[in-house]
């Protein structure tokens, strides 16, 4: 079984990640890292000269890959969601915890770090909870457990991720 942590940008999946590996001695997998690592370019990059399309291509192969392994901590791109398909491939290979913050929160946490493409030029609290709202449906159906984020540490969070985990 492999841990699939989903959400908007700036919710806490990195950190999450880390924190939930030091509990489980799950393998951990940031797929912006995997796929900036293997494109040997800059997300911002692969948007502008490929295209959205051509990056959500690379986030399915990933999964693909990722579903043939076991004990991994996956933390998702933002918006991996958005297809049935990545959805199909973490549900049949783990668990998907959602991880949610509310906007002024994401605003505060991703207001500095520009390799995040679809926020530039977007950063304020009206842009981002637009994009929530339409993403949010997507996070519901791919979700297995919600868990906020907001003024939680990202250990505070891995231990209850920890706990809902025995339960299921």
């Amino acid at each position: 079984m492999n841990i699939y942590l989903i959400g908007f940008m700036g919710t806490g999946k990195s950190a999450v990640g880390k924190a939930l590996q030091k509990e489980t001695d799950y393998k951990i997998v940031d797929m912006d890292a995997e796929i900036v690592r293997r494109e040997k370019r800059k997300i911002s990059e692969i948007f502008e000269k490929e295209g959205e399309e051509y990056f959500r291509a690379l986030e399915t192969h990933l999964l693909e890959e990722l579903e043939k392994q076991d004990h991994c901590i996956v933390s998702c791109g933002g918006g991996v969601v958005l297809k049935d398909e990545n959805r199909g491939i973490m549900h049949r290979s783990g668990i998907t915890v959602l991880l949610t913050a509310r906007p002024e929160t994401i605003l505060t946490r991703v207001k500095n770090d520009h390799s995040r493409p679809l926020l530039e030029g977007k950063k304020d609290v009206d842009s981002i909870k637009e994009m929530l709202q339409q993403r949010m449906p997507f996070y519901e159906k791919a979700a297995n457990v919600i868990v906020p984020t907001d003024e939680k540490s990202p250990q505070e969070l891995a231990n209850r991720i920890v706990d809902f985990l025995k339960g299921f």
